[in-house]
């Protein structure tokens, strides 16, 4: 993980953008891998655990209604929040999840596992679903390496300058 947050540091650090994180079901896990590496502050800008929907409406926007309809496990849900995450902080790439990490919460159409992930970048806003294995701890670090992962193949693809 730590070779990982490197080089999104690296990759954000040399386009000049900030990155804001809007995390439901791992709670503030993203921030906190982003902020385990020193001068994390030149490049994370800010973090949104939004783990209710009164929180995902109040921090970010999310219309309630939006998630009356879908479900806070949604992909309308997810791109709202990597939204909202951008336009209530300085940044320039957000990522977002929304998820049932268990043991429970799970349905027939949303198991446990279920993972909705969005990313918003200058080149645009990118969203897709994961069914991710494992006990709470595990979908959740799951979570946390593969929104990051993305993330940095998207900076990464970006133009520098």
């Amino acid at each position: 993980m730590a070779r990982l947050v490197e080089d999104l540091a690296t990759a954000l650090l040399a386009r000049g953008w900030m990155l804001a994180t809007a995390e439901s079901c791992t709670g503030g896990l993203i921030a906190a891998a982003c902020t385990d590496l020193a001068g994390s502050s030149n490049w994370l800008e800010r973090g949104f655990v939004s783990y209710s929907n009164a929180a995902k409406s109040e921090l970010l926007g999310v219309d309630a209604a939006l998630i009356a309809r879908h479900g806070a496990v949604s992909e309308p849900v997810a791109r709202a929040m990597a939204q909202g995450a951008l336009q209530h902080s300085k940044a320039q790439c957000a990522l977002a999840v929304t998820g049932i990490a268990g043991p429970g919460g799970g349905s027939a159409d949303k198991p446990v596992g279920t993972v909705w992930f969005a990313w918003a970048t200058p080149q645009g806003l990118r969203s897709e679903m994961q069914r991710l294995d494992g006990d709470r701890a595990q979908v959740r670090s799951a979570t946390v390496q593969h929104s990051l992962a993305v993330l940095l193949r998207l900076v990464q693809a970006a133009p520098v300058g």
